[in-house]
């Protein structure tokens, strides 16, 4: 009996730990990461963007969530646009300075803030997985207020990963391209990454609970989240970015990323840059390839 109580508690301590660390994770906070200083080399730009006072633009999610967006029109009349998808745990000014070099391209620029977002409805996060409808909706939404309109689609990080997930479904001809920028290939090997790398934990159990209660919960599982899989569906043009010392999600994914689609296809590896950091590490060669790309696709 005493053996049976041990194995039982041991049982309830992870299941109970690992239900917590599933809310710390996939809930929706008000945490978001450190917004960039005065000091930052994107800062100026990312206040740009927001001192153009976007138009705010709202839709209504498939489950009843509304959810904004900022957009600034081009300032020379233009029917494209780029959508900007951020990242984990961050609101829309933290990586507006990334809209502020579409606008400077001549774009028009759309910057939604995601599902339980800290600026947003929900109560779980999608990871992409469950974001990848609200883009087609405000993709159309776009649509509706220009049925000629071209759209190519931008994320970051976590956004990254949303654009590789939109990029599988079927999509309006208005969709042009898309660029990610150090987007995980699954959300199962990038927890079982950072459980490795961060605090040297296998992925069984705890990987395995997280993504029980993900299910569960939120309802999907970890492995259901594939770059991967929705990149082997993907037929339009795609541009990789990653930076050559990312250490939150591996440099490896962005080739895994790149060998899953089939579509034309462009990657960029950033030297000596770090993770969501290969814009500020070379500015220069950033613009130069990202506006060649939307040049030939856009």
């Amino acid at each position: 009996m005493i053996v049976f109580g041990i194995i039982f508690g041991i049982l309830v301590l992870l299941l109970l730990s690992s239900l917590l660390i599933f809310y710390v994770v996939v809930h929706k906070s008000k945490r978001v990461i450190a917004q960039v200083a005065s000091s930052h080399p994107l800062y100026a730009d990312g206040k740009r963007f927001v001192d153009a006072q976007p138009q705010e633009w709202t839709i209504e999610t498939q489950d009843a969530l509304k959810l904004h967006a900022w957009y600034l029109p081009a300032d020379q009349p233009t029917s494209k646009t780029v959508i900007v998808a951020n990242g984990y745990h961050s609101i829309r000014d933290r990586f507006a300075a990334y809209g502020w070099m579409f606008h400077e391209l001549g774009y028009n620029v759309l910057i939604p803030a995601y599902r339980a977002s800290a600026e947003a409805e929900g109560k779980y996060l999608g990871f992409g997985w469950l974001d990848r409808d609200d883009y087609k909706r405000w993709m159309n939404k776009i649509i509706e207020k220009e049925s000629t309109a071209e759209i190519a689609m931008f994320g970051i990080s976590m956004g990254a990963a949303s654009a590789m997930m939109v990029s599988g479904e079927q999509l309006p001809i208005q969709v042009k391209c898309f660029i990610a920028d150090c987007g995980y290939d699954t959300l199962w090997n990038e927890i079982v990454f950072k459980a490795k790398h961060d605090f040297h934990l296998p992925a069984f159990p705890l990987v395995y609970l997280l993504s029980f209660w993900s299910k569960l919960l939120a309802g999907y599982h970890f492995k259901e989240v594939s770059s991967l899989n929705q990149l082997a569906k993907n037929t339009r043009p795609f541009l990789f970015i990653h930076g050559e010392d990312d250490q939150f999600v591996p440099t490896e994914m962005v080739h895994r990323n790149f060998a899953a689609t089939s579509s034309p296809k462009e990657v960029l590896i950033v030297p000596k840059a770090g993770h969501a950091k290969a814009y500020e590490t070379d500015q220069a060669l950033y613009q130069q390839i990202v506006a060649q790309f939307l040049n030939k696709y856009l």
